[in-house]
């Protein structure tokens, strides 16, 4: 298949985009700052310029969205919601119809009506740029043309843990997956898994999905 990754050199995005190279995918890693190397075919893009990056999708498969402006960006919010809608209009732009973006988990609902963002222990730290994908979440899911899926991570995600790429799984919605200690965790390495697998498999259409061992 013909991907389009869009924030191939992040954490999550170059995951993903190794995951996907393995796979034989042919990918497009579109990043502000490219590098080189020979697992993709590598373009420099601004994410605001809507036109220009809708021409960089054209006559891809899918479009993967692993976008983040930077955790310790004091305006992650503010950029976060605006690149998301900015990259969701060029995807449309494009013609391109499967279109998947990685959110965050503190959307995640951990009761009824209560999402993991507002709970009193949340970091801090990371409460604006949680909020804005949770608050991009509620953007997409207004969106009927694009074959879109949202995925949020688990709560605990690490590269390099001790289970690094298990290829194992189980999928979820709205709720996180937790194992048997009760713990909400997936590898970044699965993770990349999981996005490779629903690009391939397509099981998940005009809704939030998350995933946990």
């Amino acid at each position: 298949m013909k991907i389009a990754l869009i924030g191939a050199t992040g954490f999550v995005g170059s995951a993903i985009l190794n995951e996907l190279a393995e796979r034989k995918h042919e990918v497009t890693a579109i990043a502000r700052t490219p590098k080189d190397t020979a697992n993709a075919k590598w373009v420099a893009a601004d994410i605001f310029n809507v036109d220009a990056l809708a021409e960089i999708l054209k006559g891809h498969d899918a479009v993967v969205n692993a976008y983040n402006p930077g955790w310790t960006n004091p305006n992650i919010y503010d950029d976060f919601l605006a690149g998301s809608k900015a990259i969701q209009e060029a995807v449309k732009k494009s013609g391109v119809k499967r279109f998947i973006t990685i959110g965050g988990a503190g959307s995640l609902f951990v009761a009824p009506d209560l999402q993991a963002v507002d709970t009193p222990d949340f970091p801090k730290e990371i409460f604006p740029g949680a909020n804005a994908a949770r608050h991009y979440l509620d953007i997409i899911k207004e969106e009927k043309d694009l074959d879109w899926a949202f995925f949020s991570p688990a709560f605990e995600m690490h590269a390099g843990t001790k289970t690094g790429r298990t290829g194992k799984y189980r999928l979820g919605l709205e709720n996180p997956v937790f194992n048997d200690e009760q713990r909400s965790i997936l590898s970044v390495e699965d993770l990349a898994v999981v996005i490779a697998d629903e690009v391939e498999t397509p099981k998940h259409h005009q809704v939030r999905f998350t995933a946990g061992y």
